[in-house]
């Protein structure tokens, strides 16, 4: 009897203990996460993607810290590119390659996850976008084939249908883009949104604020 009783009393201890671990986590997280729900400025991104990071070598079983600090320097990554002309490579590839390196941890932890492959999609647009006449060749089927692979995993999620949407109406329409069709894909994305309920309250549920943003400027 002595022996279960002890036995109990450990089990009690480790899940105890692992409860706590698993609180400050989250709350760790959830703060995090609260900072880029508001407007960032490119050194923000930054110093949210390095908080995600000193997370995730802590936590280094949980696939979501990598995510969105993989997620910062894609952001950071857009952000020094904005107004930028020519080829901005060499400004954005950076962000793009520590991005890709914390998107390939996550993965080897979370397999055949749509929210890396829309990460995956947003990486191959930023090295596109820095050089379009040089990388659309190797860019754009590595976009084309991760947006397709998000798609088939999670069909209704609205991040995929944000992304669909700015292609449409940032690509030229003599290759393929409409600002019509993407103000359509905007108001489809903004539905499901607004009806898409986040796993938990560290789960990807950005993109609600740039949608609504995008169709604000497509409709001026």
């Amino acid at each position: 009897m002595k022996h279960v009783f002890l036995f109990m009393m450990s089990a009690f201890c480790i899940y105890s203990l692992t409860q706590a671990q698993n609180e400050k986590y989250i709350k760790a997280m959830e703060q995090k996460i609260a900072e880029i729900k508001e407007p960032m400025t490119a050194d923000a991104w930054l110093a949210n993607a390095n908080g995600f990071e000193m997370i995730a070598d802590v936590e280094k079983n949980q696939w979501l810290p990598y995510y969105y600090a993989s997620y910062g320097h894609i952001m950071r990554g857009y952000m020094l590119s904005s107004g930028k002309q020519g080829d901005f490579s060499s400004i954005t590839d950076p962000e793009a390659d520590k991005a890709e390196a914390l998107l390939a941890k996550a993965e080897s932890l979370s397999k055949d996850n749509a929210e890396i492959f829309i990460l995956k999609k947003m990486i191959a647009t930023l090295r596109l976008s820095a050089d379009p006449m040089n990388r659309w060749q190797t860019q754009l089927p590595l976009a084309t084939e991760a947006i397709t692979n998000a798609k088939k995993l999670d069909p209704e999620n609205p991040r995929i249908t944000l992304l669909e949407a700015q292609d449409k109406i940032f690509t030229p329409e003599e290759y393929g883009g409409s600002k019509t069709e993407g103000k359509k894909l905007l108001e489809d994305a903004i539905k499901k949104f607004e009806t898409r309920k986040p796993e938990s309250s560290i789960a990807p549920s950005w993109g609600l604020s740039q949608a609504k943003y995008f169709l604000q400027q497509a409709s001026n």
